[in-house]
């Protein structure tokens, strides 16, 4: 796996890790001049996901949860009119199980839809977006890595 400073920068990734303060009483809001705006404003865009990234994500997490939803939703229709014409007797079990498990099936694809994104600007990603879930995944763990190990040394 890649370090962080041998690999490409996000877009939407920070330059610095941020230090953890004290917590503060909070602060009474003053009234912030034009240009005290733009550097806060300047500052959220930057590290903001883009808005090519965030719709690839959004279509993604539709298509993958989307699905499976619509199935577990449809299935109680299915069931109903399998058992009222007598087709087959299907215990009330079975329908569950296969109800439950169609929508942990989107719920997943939530997941899955983010992580398998190209968080590059410029990079659509695969279709299925395998490369893109390994990619992002590690990038993923590799942060909570970081980040455990941060806390660790801020213990110490």
């Amino acid at each position: 796996m890649p370090s962080k400073s041998s690999r490409d920068r996000l877009a939407f990734e920070p330059n610095q890790k941020k230090k953890k303060t004290p917590k503060q009483p909070p602060i009474q809001p003053q009234k912030e001049s034009g240009k005290t705006k733009n550097v806060a404003r300047k500052k959220a865009t930057e590290r903001s996901i883009p808005e090519s990234v965030s719709k690839r994500m959004i279509r993604r997490m539709a298509f993958f949860s989307g699905i499976p939803t619509g199935l577990a939703m449809s299935s109680f229709f299915v069931f109903y009119w399998i058992v009222s014409h007598e087709w087959l007797e299907i215990p009330a079990s079975a329908v569950g199980a296969v109800t439950l498990g169609l929508f942990g099936l989107g719920v997943l694809g939530l997941s899955y839809g983010i992580l398998s994104s190209s968080w590059d600007e410029d990079r659509d990603g695969g279709w299925i977006g395998a490369q893109e879930f390994k990619t992002n995944f590690g990038r993923m763990t590799a942060a909570w890595r970081e980040a455990k190990e941060a806390e660790k040394q801020a213990k110490n």
